[in-house]
């Protein structure tokens, strides 16, 4: 089965409340076309979304289950390899990839609830 990268617009991924303010979550999606692994960081209200695969070799993002971010919870960092990546824009500022980027997985949140958008929602 292949991993994709993208997911269609219009997923509910659950309540808002499923992710601690300062904290990241997993989300295994199985489609038809493939299964697709993306994890979502929360910041206050906000939620970034992003495809669990590090900019500097494709391998996921963490080697244990949810643990995305820095013990600060000011960045995203891989597990493998030390690469450090902005909250926001997934954007890596320390490591082997410096200037890359994550694959954003468009998401907000509507009424309460985390859901995935299109590209041209994002």
């Amino acid at each position: 089965m292949d991993r994709l990268t993208a997911t269609p617009a219009g997923v509910t991924l659950g309540p808002l409340e499923l992710i601690p303010d300062g904290t990241a979550r997993n989300f295994v999606l199985e489609m038809r076309a493939g299964r697709f692994h993306g994890f979502v960081v929360r910041k206050g209200g906000r939620v970034f979304g992003y495809v669990d695969r590090c900019a500097h070799m494709p391998v996921p993002l963490t080697q244990a289950l949810d643990a995305y971010l820095t013990p600060d919870a000011t960045h995203i960092q891989c597990s493998w390899h030390g690469a450090l990546y902005t909250l926001e824009e997934g954007r890596c500022v320390g490591g082997p990839c410096v200037g890359a980027r994550l694959l954003p997985w468009p998401v907000t949140t509507i009424d309460g609830m985390i859901v995935t958008v299109g590209e041209e929602q994002a």
